[in-house]
């Protein structure tokens, strides 16, 4: 789903590139020179070996980096953030950011959109991917302004929109995971918490 959002020929830098996978994909479908980089040394011997396997290593950079301080970062480049937190991006991105990314965090993506919209940005593609057992939403995200709705930032505006199985199936998983935790969660936080769940059931109005 990353790959698919990413224009061929285009620079890419994966933080947190794990076993470089989405580089491997992209050099070889997309002609795109890629930049993986990891904070970790350990990772990076695994990344290096896995990029070898497929005789890669003379095609894609492998960088030692706290996400973006080691790399040379220009506005045309395609930043790559996955599998990380929302406050973890937005730390990245408060210091180097470029005109294109792909971002999917496994939290807060209501904050991550508000981050988004108040820095010049605007989600121009959105899309659940389920596997294993999880949801994962990936963002496209370009230079631009905006102005989301409560709905939008909470669950995406292009999100809410959708009818496909599994965007759908998603919304249900967040509705049944947020009434089952309503009576638990303290009464200053339940008003908040009420809303989402009426959002939900409105985008949801003819499932529900």
């Amino acid at each position: 789903m990353i790959a698919s959002m990413i224009p061929p020929l285009k620079r890419v830098i994966d933080v947190g590139c794990d076993h470089a996978y989405l580089d491997i994909y992209l050099t070889i479908h997309g002609k795109n020179h890629c930049i993986a980089s990891d904070v970790s040394p350990h990772v990076l011997e695994k990344t290096r070996s896995m990029i070898s396997s497929y005789h890669l290593e003379n095609q894609i950079e492998v960088v030692l980096s706290d996400g973006l301080e080691e790399i040379d970062v220009c506005s045309d480049d395609v930043v790559v953030l996955a599998g990380m937190g929302t406050s973890t991006i937005i730390h990245i991105l408060e210091k180097k950011r470029t005109d294109h990314m792909i971002l999917s965090s496994h939290n807060d993506l209501d904050k991550l959109r508000l981050f988004i919209e108040q820095n010049g940005y605007f989600i121009d593609q959105e899309e659940v991917v389920f596997e294993k057992g999880i949801y994962y939403v990936v963002m496209s995200v370009k230079k631009g302004t905006v102005c989301y709705s409560f709905q939008e930032r909470l669950f995406g505006p292009f999100l809410i929109h959708k009818k496909d199985d599994v965007t759908v199936s998603y919304f249900h998983y967040l509705l049944k995971k947020k009434e089952a935790i309503f009576s638990k969660v303290p009464v200053d936080r339940r008003f908040h918490l009420s809303k989402e769940i009426d959002c939900l059931k409105e985008i949801l109005k003819s499932d529900v």
